[in-house]
């Protein structure tokens, strides 16, 4: 099966590993997944991650969060889409519910948060919210 947006993809078998309580969920690699899961991490919206190698693929365990019986990650909403790209300057880089949320940029230093851009001053592609 041939896949178009691998972002769109690994967020959507993020969110339904999340609503139906599962402890884990494997998404394909990429770089940008893995700066993406990296960002969740240390927001503390996951609990860990780990990159497997099985020979000539690699994947990404991810293993999910839950507050007591609710879930960490309320919503994650892709923001960017490969017909129309969303890119913010640093002076109106998003706030997500009044800052209780994040947005996730693709920005030249990398794959940062939103956090993270307001304090390089910098700014680039919006890729997904998540609160």
């Amino acid at each position: 099966m041939s896949r178009t947006d691998l972002v769109a993809d690994a967020l959507t078998i993020i969110r339904n590993a999340s609503r139906s309580n599962k402890e884990d969920a494997i998404i394909p690699y990429s770089k940008v997944l893995n700066g993406i899961v990296d960002i969740l991490k240390k927001e503390s919206y996951i609990d860990n991650f780990k990159v497997l190698d099985s020979g000539n693929t690699k994947s990404i365990k991810v293993y999910l969060k839950y507050k007591g019986k609710k879930n960490a990650i309320t919503q994650l909403k892709k923001v960017s889409r490969s017909g129309r790209r969303v890119y913010v300057d640093k002076d109106n880089i998003p706030s997500v519910l009044s800052g209780y949320g994040i947005a996730i940029i693709s920005t030249s230093k990398g794959i940062l948060s939103s956090v993270d851009t307001k304090k390089m001053g910098i700014g680039g592609e919006v890729i997904c919210y998540v609160w």
